[in-house]
């Protein structure tokens, strides 16, 4: 962990963010300051730090998670050199009792203090690579466009039914989903060519399709998910396909479940994954009919089969290797 001398909290708006500065023992040492979230504003606030003289490499910059507002200015600190962690609102809100008056020069002092106490734990931001921002991007949108469709499909199906019908809304409902069907083909052209236009994607995503069940849209997902841990427990930690006791002393006690938190795209193109190799891969199949003849439910020997392809992928990916259908492992 980096001895760092100042934790800079940061809250984060639409127009504007307020900073503070405090170091240890735990004192502040720059007062709330408000600035514009703009370019402008954010060489005032390099500015507002040396005036107060705080040495940026010592110091830490951390600000919540709030999607593209403090997008820019996280690219302007790590530009800075100026070390960035981005939390979980959530996780800041707990570390504070709820008292006293909610204001963003308040937030951004809690948000400094916590940088203080949990230092160790922090998790310092990195920018991605444009292309992995890329299809991240198109990622999101095509997943947009799919639920779209749906609902047109849904509320078409819906209209086809009434006894009074109305060829206008048909028709549009029609048109929409033809042309969101279009669109979803573009990105996923779009995407098939970014990956293929760099060769460290290309021969990734090459070893992942060599796996059972694994596509270009799944194979996407992981390489985005796959960035910063390899870890196999993780990532299904992550997913929230990882499998979870619930027990407390005697009388509190439920089955092993998972959790379903964290992104639902890839969770759900993992499961589907599964699906299709508990019907079209041998091994897989056997796996499922012997497991659910011993009683299991069907959706545990699912979710069993997920965690096993999270194992196969992140092998793929850590080795080098492809995939070997008939691989046995010496430790099984």
């Amino acid at each position: 962990m980096v001895n760092w001398q100042y934790f800079i909290g940061i809250d984060v708006a639409s127009a504007t963010f307020t900073a503070s500065v405090g170091q240890r023992p735990w004192q502040v040492v720059a007062k709330p300051q408000e600035f514009e979230n703009t370019q402008d504003g954010f060489h005032a606030f390099i500015s507002w730090l040396a005036e107060h003289k705080i040495i940026e490499k010592k110091s830490v910059a951390c600000m919540e998670a709030t999607g593209v507002y403090g997008e820019e200015l996280a690219y302007f600190l790590a530009a800075q050199r100026i070390a960035v962690a981005v939390e979980p609102p959530l996780k800041v809100k707990r570390a504070f009792k709820p008292q006293g008056p909610k204001t963003d020069a308040v937030d951004s002092q809690q948000i400094a203090e916590y940088a203080c106490r949990f230092a160790d734990q922090l998790h310092l931001w990195q920018p991605d690579r444009e292309i992995l921002e890329q299809i991240q991007v198109l990622l999101t949108t095509r997943e947009q466009f799919v639920r779209q469709r749906t609902a047109h499909k849904n509320a078409l199906a819906a209209l086809q039914r009434k006894v009074v019908k109305t060829p206008a809304a048909n028709q549009a409902h029609k048109q929409i989903i033809t042309s969101l069907g279009r669109e979803i083909q573009t990105i996923e052209s779009e995407i098939a060519r970014l990956i293929d236009n760099d060769p460290d994607l290309r021969q990734k995503l090459a070893l992942l399709l060599t796996i059972p069940g694994v596509g270009l849209l799944l194979g996407s997902h992981m390489l985005l998910l796959t960035r910063r841990s390899q870890n196999p427990r993780q990532l299904a930690a992550h997913l929230g396909v990882a499998p979870h006791p619930h027990q407390s002393g005697s009388s509190v006690y439920r089955k092993t479940h998972s959790r379903h938190f964290g992104p639902s795209t890839p969770r759900k193109l993992l499961y589907l994954a599964a699906c299709s190799v508990r019907t079209h891969h041998q091994g897989f199949a056997t796996y499922f009919k012997r497991k659910t003849a011993e009683g299991k439910a069907p959706k545990l020997v699912l979710n069993n089969i997920q965690n096993r392809l999270l194992k196969i992928i992140c092998a793929v990916l850590r080795d080098q290797q492809p995939y070997i259908p008939n691989y046995r492992s010496v430790h099984p």
